[in-house]
């Protein structure tokens, strides 16, 4: 016997992010359903970098990832307000260094 084609309504949900031959960072770019890790590697190619932008593509199953609450962000964050040192004002950097 069978089993039923799974719909694309059932598909799980992904999260796309494509690194830009300008950038060095990957960045979220929108979601997609689709069946497994290679079909939406696939579809997010041919969706998000039409012109040829992109170098590099993750996918990561919506699932998988976590966030924090933003009602929670002011015990999230309190606590680097008192570690004032990690702020690099308290350096001084040589005058060859341009990108810090």
């Amino acid at each position: 016997m069978s089993q039923p084609e799974t719909s694309a309504r059932e598909w799980p949900l992904w999260e796309i992010f494509i690194r830009s031959r300008q950038g060095l960072d990957h960045k979220h770019v929108g979601s997609l359903h689709a069946a497994d890790a290679a079909m939406a590697i696939e579809n997010a190619r041919d969706v998000y970098t039409r012109r040829m932008e992109g170098v590099s593509i993750w996918v990561v199953e919506s699932r998988h990832i976590h966030a924090s609450n933003p009602e929670e962000a002011e015990s999230l964050y309190d606590p680097a307000t008192d570690k004032v040192y990690r702020h690099p004002t308290f350096y001084d950097l040589p005058d060859a260094l341009k990108h810090m």
